[in-house]
């Protein structure tokens, strides 16, 4: 099984995170920051992955110290459960509606971490969470996993539509493109 547990402590943050890719879709998150935790266990449902997150942050001075340090373990999680990458499809691009909301998330799952995000926001916060933050999120994951991922809000008027539309297809595209299809590293150069 692709399983992988990260424990990562600093001063701003205590967190735990278990990871197995080829789960159910169980999710058990705690991360003191309402919203986070139903777009994680959205992104656990929806990529069909086993995923537990447990984060003790300084969130009293703002929530962007725990969902920045939650990215970065996650990636470091699915990056270390994927082990050589060998035989998993790579590539994958999902387009997920939300009621008026479209997102279209694509990866590469390549050991070259880019991210494209274009997504505007028109609020500053939902419930104790920053809309900036989402970026901060996704650029650890990025960084850490070693991913490349474009997230394209094509439209949207709700801003918990939109972000919702964004996680469920991240979720979709990580299942996708981690799934096993072969006996090969999907490169011409034999390494990812």
């Amino acid at each position: 099984m692709r399983t992988w547990k990260v424990e990562r402590n600093t001063l701003e943050t205590q967190i735990l995170v278990e990871l197995n890719i080829d789960g159910s879709g169980k999710a058990e998150i705690d991360t003191g920051i309402g919203f986070l935790d139903h777009m994680l266990t959205l992104m656990s449902f929806h990529g069909k992955f086993d995923l537990k997150v447990i984060c003790k942050g300084d969130t009293y001075v703002d929530d962007h110290h725990s969902v920045e340090d939650i990215g970065i373990a996650i990636g470091e999680a699915f990056k270390n459960a994927l082990g050589d990458k060998k035989g998993v499809r790579r590539y994958s691009n999902i387009y997920i509606p939300m009621d008026e909301s479209l997102s279209m998330v694509a990866i590469d799952i390549s050991n070259r971490p880019y991210l494209v995000f274009n997504a505007k926001f028109d609020t500053q916060m939902i419930g104790s969470m920053s809309t900036q933050c989402f970026k901060e999120f996704f650029r650890a994951f990025v960084n850490e996993s070693r991913v490349t991922l474009h997230i394209n809000l094509l439209y949207g008027e709700n801003d918990h539509h939109k972000i919702e539309s964004i996680f469920k297809a991240f979720a979709r595209a990580l299942k996708e493109g981690s799934e096993i299809v072969s006996n090969e590293i999907a490169s011409s150069k034999g390494v990812l």
